[in-house]
């Protein structure tokens, strides 16, 4: 199955490599490229790509509003941004607002690639380099959820939430709470529902930020 590609950056030589690093996937298409925010939104909506790469820092439109505008209108096409910013808030807002990850820019070339197609696949992707920050910086905010959402989720639901805040797989989330793997997708559903959430990276950065990732 081809995933389609869209690549936004601002700097042409930059794109240009991407897309010849890409171009080597048989599995992958480049459908189009955009130099900024506004034009990539665009692209977007005509091209329909499975995935795009979005630069954070742009003139115009940025990054940041760009996604959040093709998550808006896109929910199926997975927004990965591809940054050199290592600023543990800009992480934070790009997971809140919908990014199915963050990447930083001095990636090795096969960890992008496997990237891609994780999120193509549904899969949240952070850079290593990224996620002790993230983690840490959410720690330190000592946010407690509120009642009522707490009260949402089932006991079940709450172990899946630390699982997903954990990172494993529905079928690591089956082999660890004994159940059937579409079982854990019916959890994964009906907690993004009930918290109103739009993907297991959200799901993640809320279990850390109330304090649910960790299992009993």
């Amino acid at each position: 199955m081809t995933i389609k590609i869209l690549l936004v950056d601002d700097h042409t030589l930059f794109r240009t490599g991407i897309r010849l690093l890409l171009q080597r996937q048989t599995d992958f298409e480049i459908v189009g490229e955009a130099s900024d925010g506004a034009e990539g939104v665009k692209r977007a909506r005509q091209l329909q790509p499975d995935v795009v790469l979005m630069d954070l820092n742009m003139p115009g439109l940025s990054g940041l509003e760009a996604m959040r505008l093709i998550v808006a209108d896109m929910p199926s096409t997975a927004v990965l941004m591809l940054t050199v910013s290592e600023e543990a808030e800009h992480l934070g807002e790009a997971l809140r607002t919908g990014a199915k990850g963050y990447l930083i820019k001095n990636i090795e070339a096969d960890y992008l690639v496997n990237a891609v197609r994780r999120a193509a696949a549904g899969e949240p992707v952070v850079s290593e380099s990224m996620t002790a920050k993230l983690v840490m910086q959410l720690q330190h905010q000592h946010n407690s959820p509120a009642a009522s959402e707490k009260e949402k989720l089932t006991p079940r639901e709450r172990e899946t939430v630390a699982c997903l805040a954990q990172g494993l797989s529905n079928k690591e989330i089956a082999r660890q709470l004994d159940v059937a793997e579409s079982t854990v997708k019916i959890h994964v559903q009906n907690i993004l529902k009930k918290l109103n959430l739009s993907s297991r990276v959200q799901i993640a950065v809320y279990a850390v930020e109330n304090g649910l990732d960790k299992t009993a």
